[in-house]
């Protein structure tokens, strides 16, 4: 009860004054924690120690693509709009957690009928100006982009995620990103299993040794993917599949060249690819005009954070990277200027059981 009452005497105290970077007597980085901060999120980053956030994940307004009501995004040039953007990155970088990720998702813009490769531009000087690695350009496709039709180009259909990170210390939790998605390859049954590659050993221009050996080997594999043990196989045999460039003895390119053939067995999982497909969401009542889908930030929490950890957004628009981690179990930070979008992440965040609502004005 005690700590309650100090965190309303402190919003109390906050809603008619203005909050300078590195302010002694702000609140505490720990009031921060569960909560959506009203405020320029310079200012706010600013108030956070160094190496103490576990995950950033975010989408800042986009250049010139709707009426945010104020801040970034209504730059007059993409230059100044990309420098704003490396200010705020610069701050996401110093309150990183060296095992921690960065996620930004970016979106472009056409001007004078020429896309200007927004988000790649600005991965490029994140590289140029910080001590960062790119691991990963995760390419979300909407699977119900804006229906226009152009008749000299192609409907925007996809956004990046870029994924960064400041060490190869990282935090990565490949077995429960998209393990819920129904993406599991699903076996074929009965005699089907690898019906083709008898087809094709048989018309191959193998040996009849070779032959014998590949059809050995092939009903080998099939019945260790009939048990279990491996998801699935592929066959390469020489003079029908391309051969593989470089490789070493042992690989796969000397025994094409020693047994004309070659089984690549597939275990676990299937590939799990940079690719996210999903449709736009809209949420009824919404104020804010751009919500990124909350099932793939779900999924990044879960690739790149643990329970408890703490996940921040710094442009937190409708809430949705907070709802995301609340029901992960992950402590969040969020950030927004906007008022209106701020007490519409909360009454989100209320509707999951949680509410304990904090501004900064500044």
């Amino acid at each position: 009860m005690g700590r309650k009452k100090k965190t309303t005497k402190r919003k109390k105290s906050l809603i008619a004054e203005t909050i300078t970077p590195y302010t002694a007597n702000s609140f505490s980085f720990e009031d921060m924690i569960d909560n959506i901060v009203q405020g320029d999120n310079l200012t706010v980053l600013r108030l956070i120690p160094d190496n103490s956030i576990n995950l950033i994940i975010t989408s800042p307004p986009y250049f010139k693509q709707r009426d945010y009501g104020s801040g970034i995004g209504n730059e007059k040039t993409v230059e100044q709009y990309i420098e704003n953007l490396i200010f705020v990155f610069s701050e996401c970088v110093r309150i990183l957690r060296k095992d921690g990720s960065i996620v930004f998702n970016l979106g472009d813009k056409y001007l004078e009928g020429s896309l200007q490769l927004i988000p790649h531009r600005f991965a490029i000087e994140v590289l140029k100006t910080f001590p960062v690695k790119i691991v990963n350009n995760i390419t979300w496709v909407k699977l119900n982009p804006t229906p226009r039709q152009y008749q000299k180009r192609l409907v925007s259909s996809s956004e990046p995620f870029f994924h960064f990170v400041k060490s190869d210390g990282y935090y990565y939790n490949l077995g429960d990103y998209m393990n819920n998605k129904g993406t599991k390859i699903k076996r074929t049954n009965g005699n089907n299993i690898g019906k083709k590659y008898f087809e094709l050993i048989e018309n191959s221009s193998l040996t009849l040794a070779q032959k014998k050996m590949a059809l050995c080997e092939l009903q080998e594999i099939i019945e260790e993917v009939k048990s279990g043990k491996i998801e699935s196989f592929r066959m390469k045999i020489k003079g029908i599949h391309s051969e593989p460039f470089g490789g070493q003895d042992g690989g796969r390119k000397y025994q094409l060249m020693k047994k004309g053939f070659t089984i690549i067995k597939i275990k676990g999982e299937p590939i799990k690819r940079d690719i996210i497909e999903c449709a736009v969401e809209t949420i009824k009542g919404s104020k804010h005009p751009a919500i990124y889908p909350l099932s793939i930030i779900k999924e990044l929490i879960k690739l790149l954070s643990r329970p408890d950890d703490i996940v921040l957004d710094p442009f937190i628009g409708s809430g949705t990277t907070a709802v995301a981690a609340k029901e992960l179990g992950r402590k969040y930070i969020g950030i927004e200027i906007n008022k209106e979008y701020c007490e519409y992440a909360r009454g989100r965040l209320k509707n999951i059981g949680l509410e304990k609502p904090l501004e900064l004005f500044s």
